[in-house]
């Protein structure tokens, strides 16, 4: 196990990252490494396979793009059509956007061409741009998968490969396709993985794929630990949208989490209608729209996003001051993922699970599974301890003054410079096989994607430019 100086005596120039790179870093404000970061990078740097298991805001994006920019630059080769050099799997479309917003700045620093793969957009940008050969690909499995069965892209010069997110991989069942896809790439090739736990499978790809790895973990690193307020509130049924609706006008950014799709689209339109403009993200919404209201909620648009378990792992926006459960989840990895939207990088955050009487002992005992004590009371509305969580109210907005959304974007062909294909912005969902909004594999196992928000082959709901690029979004850490 490596050890895990503390991040404010270490910067990344101590840790041999590259020059170039370090000033990429200074022009975010990025300065000094995060412990994941610290604990890892000397070994990745070097050509070690590492194993590295930290929670959601840990920083592990910055922990492998570093040393992933790093060692393709090194290699001084030039990609050949269809046979990128480096490749990042992730499960989620939103993860491989915003991965791909922290990794381009890098890359760009030392000549490198990067590109996105995923579905619910059309394949022909990602095509194309592969057909110019690229640097390094960040895809998700289903539609790497059905480029490769097509002849798109060959995985044998890929001398870099990392997995993200290697638990929520397993827990949405992807890794029979990531087995396939490592099994394409060369074997003797440098693997990083990154994983919150081990279990569902993780350790058997680490034993399978990674060449005696380094372990690190800041797992048990108490200054790991995020400064997140846990609390449970007891509502009557017919308290339950008021209370929602005050927990929801605070100053600051919150996401509010529903069990269902029709749910999350209904208490955004209320919401709205009450004063608080609020922006939706599930699974019925198509591409586009996905996009335009994670945009809406990045800016400060609005500052209130109402979401399905589709979010919970999807979403890396810093400052979100809160995190409400409308409906408690309805186990402890939901509740852990859910709440990991709050408390990013180093910041403080507050959490609020609703329940109603009736809900108690389930409640009760999801958060014992999760590990956390929380506050408890009964509230309705108007309540001082609604207003102690959520700070100074926001002026309400009337509907008709409510921010309009901008108008969707004409479709434009796939031109641009070489290796930026396929780069959607925003919202991501859930990569192949076909999943229920739980996360819970259809009963038929059908591949068919409602409203382009699965992740594999899909009707496009736009074409997108090989050149789009997405330079909203705050830095990864």
């Amino acid at each position: 196990m490596g050890s895990t100086p503390d991040r404010t005596t270490t910067t990344f120039a101590d840790l041999g990252v590259p020059a170039r790179l370090v000033d990429v870093l200074a022009a975010q404000g990025i300065h000094s490494a995060f412990p994941i970061q610290v604990a890892t990078l000397p070994d990745s740097l070097a050509g070690r396979d590492v194993l590295g298991r930290g929670r959601t805001g840990s920083g592990k994006t910055l922990a492998f793009a570093l040393p992933l920019v790093t060692r393709t630059a090194a290699a001084r080769r030039r990609p050949v059509a269809g046979r990128p050099r480096a490749l990042v799997l992730l499960p989620t479309r939103e993860l491989a956007t915003q991965v791909q917003t922290a990794i381009t700045p890098l890359a760009d620093a030392l000549g490198l061409s990067t590109m996105t793969i995923f579905g619910g957009v059309g394949q022909r940008p990602q095509v194309t741009a592969l057909a110019r050969g690229v640097d390094i690909v960040i895809a998700c499995p289903g539609r790497l998968e059905d480029l490769m069965r097509q002849g798109h892209v060959r995985l044998d010069d890929v001398e870099i490969t990392v997995i993200d997110e290697a638990d929520h991989m397993a827990d949405l069942g992807f890794l029979p396709a990531v087995r396939r896809i490592l099994d394409a790439t060369d074997r003797h090739g440098q693997r990083l993985l990154f994983s919150a736990t081990l279990d569902n499978g993780v350790d058997v790809l680490v034993r399978r794929y990674l060449s005696n790895p380094v372990h690190h973990s800041v797992d048990d690193d108490a200054s790991t630990e995020p400064d997140i307020d846990h609390h449970v509130l007891t509502v009557a049924p017919s308290d339950k949208a008021g209370v929602v609706t005050e927990l929801a006008s605070g100053l600051g950014r919150s996401v509010l989490f529903t069990r269902t799709k029709h749910s999350a689209k209904k208490l955004a339109r209320d919401l709205t209608q009450s004063g608080v403009p609020a922006v939706d993200l599930h699974g019925n919404l198509s591409q586009a729209a996905r996009d335009r209201n994670l945009d809406r909620f990045r800016s400060g648009d609005v500052r209130v996003l109402v979401a399905t378990d589709v979010a919970a792992r999807g979403i890396h926006v810093d400052d979100v001051a809160l995190v409400v459960h409308v409906d408690p989840p309805s186990e402890h990895k939901a509740y852990t993922h859910r709440s990991g939207r709050t408390a990013r990088a180093g910041a403080s955050g507050t959490v609020v699970t609703l329940q109603t009487r009736a809900q108690r002992s389930e409640v009760a005992a999801m958060t014992r599974r999760a590990g956390i004590s929380p506050s408890l009371a009964s509230v309705a509305p108007g309540a001082e301890e609604l207003l102690a969580l959520t700070g100074p109210r926001a002026a309400h907005v009337p509907p008709s003054s409510a921010p309009a959304a901008p108008a969707k974007p004409a479709t434009r062909s796939p031109r641009g410079p070489r290796g930026r294909g396929g780069q959607g912005r925003g919202a991501a969902q859930k990569d192949r096989p076909s999943r229920r909004e739980d996360g819970r594999a259809s009963s038929n196992g059908a591949q068919a994607r409602r409203g382009g928000a699965r992740e594999g082959t899909t009707t496009a709901t736009r074409t997108m430019s090989v050149s789009e690029f997405s330079s909203r979004g705050r830095r990864a850490r």
